[in-house]
């Protein structure tokens, strides 16, 4: 494109005129990553007898896609703002390909593993900029009925990602069996980046600033030092070196935190003196002004010649303060991973933490739920699937009236959600007690299934919502970028903590290795559901 977009166009300039095509474009491959989220879970078990994958292989397939997304979210997103989205997002989509193709044809776990890593990391290199983008080429109400479909579309591949895992795992077209599942991303991913290099403008932030290239490493090796030792620790005895690993990862994320609260300080102290400055050069000007203009007469040749010398100084002051300037506009401040303002409202800070157990929750769960039902019960890819469905009908259930009743119920909204969530998975943990030996009927799971899945509707769609009524509005685009690295952090520490319990006791059966596996999914959502009596009374209605 020859014309690049800004988030704040000038007065009276005309919309992109092909927005909404570019609009469906985005969303395509915005979509190839929300299915994947969900499409391999019900794929794993076969995964697992193919390429004879040990039980930590298994929870790798997961963690290290959600591990991938969540080191590079954040980085990525400031990375569009600054240099412009459309390469950014057209990198992504090429290398989400390449990814899914490397998975459809790897031959061992561990080729599989850093496929499914590259694959995450791809993905969170395109959906930022999707975001991005909409807030450039919509404005007023188009802005809201963008945001809008990326939010059904997102509900939508939430319900069917499931389902089309085990339809294209049991359908075996061409002999994939479970390869289908990846490599279906390929013709699509070829399609949408020639619809892209089209239709996509090239859009980017006018005032952006420089990202944390160092920080972002930092980050990344601190999530994974964290996740590391919940995978492996239990096939190695969970040795003295996962314990240490576990606390320096979590010691960088904090230590990162920290250095960038310091550097933020800093930087506030060194605009406050030069505003000081400024303030004190204009005072002593004015000052001099008015001792000229009392002088006598008699000292007329004196003070000319003050003022001859305060002319003869005033350029080289005036040098220094454009220097500045252009340093300044040549430098552009480091924008921080972590925003250290946010964090300090206890609001922000909660609602992480929600969100991040929230995810633990869920993701946990759909592992071993997918490992119970075709290890222990005897169902097919496709039956699982389908049975699992009963969660997303209950999530379509509550979605569209969620963000209405945030606005006037506030966190009572999301601690329904939680209850509803942890009431509903005690069900199906019921249902599991009390499951016959081999193919259960589906039937006494379905009711917990359907009251969870109403809970997530209540909790999840309007979280961001709710918490966010508590930020300042010039921290919110940041705030929003750590709350999707929360949820996708958390999705892979479920997979590495509920995992880890579920097959500890699988050496005593598939339902009694779920049963010991609920508690800590159920446990989850009641603790969500005690802090959601912190988060902010009211949502915010749309402006």
């Amino acid at each position: 494109m020859s014309t690049t977009l800004t988030e704040s166009p000038p007065a009276g300039a005309q919309p992109y005129p092909r927005r909404w095509a570019a609009a469906a474009v985005m969303m395509i491959a915005a979509l190839m990553d929300l299915l994947d989220v969900t499409i391999v879970n019900v794929a794993i078990p076969s995964v697992g007898r193919d390429l004879h994958a040990s039980q930590s292989d298994l929870q790798w397939l997961v963690s290290a896609y959600l591990l991938g997304f969540a080191a590079t979210l954040i980085v990525s997103g400031h990375l569009g703002d600054r240099f412009g989205r459309r390469g950014l997002f057209l990198a992504g989509v090429a290398g989400f390909g390449l990814a899914s193709l490397a998975c459809g044809i790897a031959q061992t776990p561990g080729q599989l593993i850093a496929a499914r890593a590259v694959q995450g990391v791809t993905a969170a290199v395109l959906v930022p900029q999707v975001l991005g983008a909409f807030r450039t080429m919509f404005h007023g109400k188009e802005r809201g009925a963008a945001f809008g479909m990326y939010g059904a579309v997102a509900g939508f591949a939430s319900a069917i990602g499931l389902l089309a895992g085990g339809l294209l795992t049991d359908a075996d077209l061409f002999g994939w069996g479970w390869r289908s599942v990846f490599l279906v991303n390929v013709p699509v991913a070829v399609g949408t980046f020639a619809a892209g290099l089209a239709l996509v403008p090239a859009t980017k932030e006018r005032s952006a600033g420089r990202p944390d290239m160092l920080g972002s490493l930092l980050l990344a090796g601190g999530l994974v030092a964290v996740v590391l030792p919940l995978v492996q620790g239990r096939e190695n005895g969970w040795p003295v070196w996962g314990w240490v690993c576990m606390a320096g990862g979590v010691c960088a994320v904090v230590g990162l935190g920290v250095f960038e609260a310091r550097r933020g300080s800093r930087r506030g102290m060194r605009g406050a003196a030069a505003e000081r400055g400024t303030e004190g050069r204009a005072a002593a000007e004015r000052g001099t002004e008015g001792r000229a203009a009392e002088g006598r007469v008699t000292e007329g040749r004196a003070a000319e010649g003050r003022v001859t010398a305060g002319r003869t100084a005033e350029p080289g002051a005036a040098e220094r303060g454009a220097a500045e300037r252009r340093t300044a506009v040549e430098r552009p401040v480091i924008v921080p991973l972590l925003p250290a303002q946010a964090f300090r409202l206890p609001a922000f800070s909660v609602g992480v933490l929600v969100q991040l157990l929230f995810s633990v929750g869920m993701q946990g769960f759909f592992l071993v739920f997918a490992l119970w039902l075709q290890g222990g019960q005897g169902y097919t890819p496709l039956q699982a699937g389908v049975l699992t469905v009963a969660f997303s009908a209950g999530a379509f259930l509550t979605a569209p009236v969620a963000d209405g009743l945030a606005v006037r119920f506030g966190r009572l909204v999301l601690g329904a959600g939680a209850l509803l969530m942890a009431g509903g998975f005690g069900w199906v943990w019921s249902g599991v007690d009390s499951a016959a030996a081999v193919h259960t009927g589906a039937w006494p799971l379905v009711p917990g299934l359907v009251l969870a899945g109403a809970g997530l509707g209540l909790l999840a769609v309007p979280l961001v919502n709710v918490v966010l009524s508590a930020v300042p509005g010039e921290l919110a685009g940041g705030a929003s970028g750590i709350f999707s690295t929360a949820q996708q952090f958390g999705g892979a520490v479920g997979a590495g903590i509920v995992g880890t319990v579920f097959f500890s006791h699988a050496d005593e059966g598939p339902g009694a290795a779920l049963g010991a596996a609920m508690p800590w999914v159920v446990g989850g959502f009641v603790v969500s559901a005690a802090l959601c009596g912190v988060l902010p009374r009211r949502g915010r209605g749309e402006a």
